[in-house]
This record gives structure tokens, C-alpha cells and sequence, in this order.
């Protein structure tokens, strides 16, 4: 996080403090005080008593060098408690709607449980279309964009435990992919790019953009998809849809406790793979 002057709009001390915060994110081991009053230009006077105040209430403690300062345990109290104010459900049925409201389509919030998707949360657009999909059910996760997206996240050795090479899967439509071979070329590709489509994968003449939600500790805790009539889904359209979905999910991540970039969170998220069942409280 870029830390430009202190001398913005509000409370001129509690931006101090709270630069003093933004800063040391930064720095886990800790900054002089000298450090921080360059970084900040922050007199040293000033900066000293409002650094000893804090020190006073937990906010922060002495550094692992002398002189210096970092976070303190005060802060973990006040992170822990708003972790626990957040449901993955609730905070994930404003996002799904605020999704269906803007692009008017079908939206889903899904977990894996298994091999299947788990549905938590479904927001109808106006213009309904033909699914079997709701809340509460399941359905195989490999032909669809969502259940790809969690799925690529998994370790080799759990996806060869859901998925064996020796067997082809069932095929859902036509154009699903039954290979595992192939199904995890696919998945390769979707956790370096981050996101995923269904063509006609899970029913016949609908598509969908997909994309995962990140927890606090970095790993994919569920995922979000749009679906769309293959007549309504245009090259146009797909990256509209992509877009939206991409900027929520990671706003829906954020406040789950989600600090990091989903590019950086990707092998977090796949060394903890084993624990991508339903988490209803992020």
C-alpha cells in the first residue's frame, strides 16, 4: 500500500495512526523511529509519543531489533473479532445479488463437498433460465465452471483420489470433459489464469464464467459463477461478465479477511487443498 502525507482529509491524528498501522504491515519485523518518520514525514517528536501511546495499549510492541516497532497484539484481538462477524452465506448473499442485479443474469455462490458442488447460494436474474441447479444441491463439479475452479486448486494427489486416471467420467452433456487427463490440463490452465468458463459443459445451451473467493488464511474457500444462455454469451459479453465477477469475488474475498492478491494467494491455496469442504463461517 502506497503511503503518500498524512495531511488528508479527516482527523489528522487517527490518519497518523492509522498510517503508522499501513506502514508496519509492511515491515513484520518492525521500523526505528527515525524509519518512520521518513517514511511518513511525520516530526520525531510527535511521532515518539503517539508510538509510545500505542505501545501502552497493545496496538503495537518493541521490535526483534532494538528501537524498533511493530504490530502489536491488540491488532490480532480486533482482526479475530471482525473474522468472526463475517459468514461466507451471508456476506456472500449481498455479493451474489448486487452480481445479478448488475448483469441480470443467474448467479451462484458454491463450495466443494467431495466431488460435487455444493450450492449455498443462487440469485435469479430476470431472465430466468432452465437449471437444475439450487440451493442446497449438488451436482458433479468437474462439467461445471464453478466446480473447475475449485477443483484447480487441489493437490495432484487429491484430484487423482476424486478423479482416477483409469476410468473416463460420466458425461454430463455432450461437450463435458471426461478425460481426467485432459480435465487436468484444463484445470492447470484455470489456476494460472484464475478463472474458468463452462461451454455447455453441465447443460446443454448455457455457459458460465466462474472465479474463486479466498479466505483469511489464503486458501479457496468457495467459488462465484454467472450463467448464460449460449445465445446471450458473446465474446463481448463473457469478458463483461468475467470482469464483474472477477472484482466481486475479490471484494467478497476482502471481507472474508482476504489481504493478499489472488495471483499470490494461488499456491496457498492449493498447498491446503485437502479443505475446500463447505466452510460456512470463513
Amino acid at each position: 500500500m502506497e503511503h503518500t502525507s498524512i495531511a488528508l482529509s479527516g482527523v489528522k491524528s487517527a490518519l497518523r495512526v492509522l498510517d503508522v498501522f499501513e506502514l508496519l504491515v509492511q515491515h513484520p519485523d518492525g521500523l526505528a523511529l527515525s524509519q518512520i518518520c521518513t517514511a511518513l514525514d511525520v516530526p520525531k517528536s510527535s511521532a515518539h509519543a503517539l508510538l509510545r501511546t500505542l505501545v501502552s495499549r497493545g496496538y503495537l510492541r518493541v521490535g526483534r531489533r532494538e528501537r524498533t516497532y511493530r504490530l502489536g497484539p491488540a491488532l490480532f484481538e480486533i482482526g479475530s473479532a471482525y473474522l468472526s462477524s463475517t459468514d461466507l452465506v451471508s456476506d456472500g448473499q449481498v455479493i451474489v445479488s448486487e452480481i445479478a442485479r448488475t448483469c441480470d443474469e443467474t448467479v451462484h455462490l458454491a463450495v466443494l463437498d467431495g466431488s460435487d458442488v455444493l450450492y449455498l447460494v443462487k440469485e435469479e436474474g430476470t431472465r430466468t433460465v432452465r437449471m437444475v441447479s439450487a440451493v442446497g444441491k449438488r451436482f458433479p463439479a468437474y462439467g461445471t465452471g464453478v466446480g473447475k475452479v475449485l477443483l484447480s486448486f487441489l493437490s495432484d494427489d487429491d484430484l487423482a483420489q476424486r478423479f482416477p486416471t483409469g476410468a473416463n467420467l460420466p458425461a454430463l452433456t455432450p461437450r463435458t470433459i471426461t478425460d481426467p487427463q485432459t480435465l487436468r490440463a484444463e484445470l492447470a490452465t484455470i489456476r494460472a489464469r484464475g478463472y474458468a468458463f463452462d461451454h455447455e459443459e453441465s447443460t446443454p445451451g448455457l455457459c458460465c464464467v466462474a472465479a474463486p473467493v479466498y479466505g483469511a488464511t489464503g486458501g479457496v474457500v468457495a467459488g462465484v459463477s454467472v450463467s448464460v444462455p449460449n445465445v446471450r454469451f458473446s465474446p463481448g459479453r463473457r469478458d463483461e461478465l468475467l470482469a464483474l465477477v472477477l472484482a466481486q469475488t475479490q471484494r467478497l474475498s476482502m471481507i472474508l479477511g482476504f489481504t493478499g492478491q489472488p495471483a499470490q494467494a494461488a499456491s496457498m491455496a492449493r498447498s491446503s487443498a485437502g479443505s475446500l469442504a463447505p466452510e460456512l463461517n470463513a
